[in-house]
């Protein structure tokens, strides 16, 4: 038994895609390429790997197996052929990265100029979603998450900002209606404004912190929107009055600059440390990945 390394790169692609014509897309071949090469594969195996009917194609069991064990193995090959590739004519290639909705728009936009001009040869791709993922699983390089969201068999690195904080603000108008909170309990009288991730989890608790003593509170939603693209529709309706919101000082500080939003208990906001860059810990790092880890350290 000697599989062919395409036919097990074709299966991998179908089983990730759930369907041919899907991984096809992606892989930039035929759907009949991708059929005839699973069908060696499994001629070679003696067993079935994906289940196929005309709606939907999903691994079997072995298939299952099979395919936790193989991705990572062809990517650790695909790590290998890059990194000669590297030495051959310099770091090129696509990096992958998984990232939730406040890094792609307060971490990222400070450091891809930089690095997409220090390696013209470099693609990078970004997912963006908020629950925590296998990024190698998820077909991606690396993700970006805070500490209390790493896997410890992950290798973490920093990046983007080392300190930041939850800002909590309101509309001028809406304040001047229902009051200025002097204290985090008092917000507990106010509409705010949450959000929830796909999980079902929401932006609660809120925590507050001042001089040592650290508050959590329970805010009523006048308003839930889905974490991600969904707390711009959060900040517009906060400026437009519906309640208080609490998110990323990064996020807001545009609006408080402007005055479209007044801070709110502004001593008790509770700084965290930053987010890291995660990958899988294993031996070869593709290039484009390594890449973008030193250009992390060397900023």
């Amino acid at each position: 038994m000697n599989p062919d390394l395409a036919d097990l790169n074709a299966f991998v692609a179908v089983a990730r895609a759930r369907g041919f014509r899907q991984a096809a897309h992606k892989a930039g071949a035929s759907a009949s390429t991708l059929s005839a090469a699973v069908r060696r594969l499994e001629a070679a195996l003696g067993v079935r790997l994906l289940h196929r009917t005309t709606r939907s194609v999903t691994p079997t069991e072995a298939g299952a197996r099979l395919l936790e064990r193989l991705a990572p193995a062809l990517g650790e090959v695909a790590a290998a052929l890059q990194a000669v590739d590297a030495l051959r004519d310099g770091v090129s290639g696509t990096l992958r990265l998984n990232v939730p909705v406040s890094a792609a728009r307060l971490v990222l936009p400070m450091i891809l100029p930089g690095f997409l001009a220090a390696y013209p040869d470099v693609r990078v791709e970004i997912v963006v979603e908020d629950g925590f993922v296998d990024a190698l699983a998820a077909g991606c390089d690396a993700g970006i998450r805070y500490d209390e969201r790493l896997e410890q068999d992950m290798i973490a690195v920093p990046i983007g900002p080392r300190l930041q904080r939850f800002a909590t603000a309101a509309a001028p108008a809406y304040l001047d209606r229902h009051g200025r909170p002097a204290h985090p309990r008092d917000l507990l009288g106010h509409a705010c404004i949450l959000g929830r991730f796909a999980s079902g989890r929401l932006t609660a608790p809120w925590e507050f912190e001042r001089d040592g003593a650290v508050v959590r509170i329970e805010p009523k939603a006048r308003l839930t929107v889905g974490v991600g693209g969904g707390m711009d529709c959060a900040v517009d309706a906060a400026i437009a009055g519906v309640g208080v919101l609490h998110l990323f000082e990064d996020w807001l500080r545009p609006h408080l600059a402007s005055g479209v939003l007044e801070p709110v208990l502004a001593d008790w906001w509770q700084p965290f440390s930053g987010p890291f860059l995660y990958h899988p810990s294993r031996r070869l790092v593709p290039p484009p990945l390594r890449a973008f880890i030193d250009y992390l350290r060397a900023s």
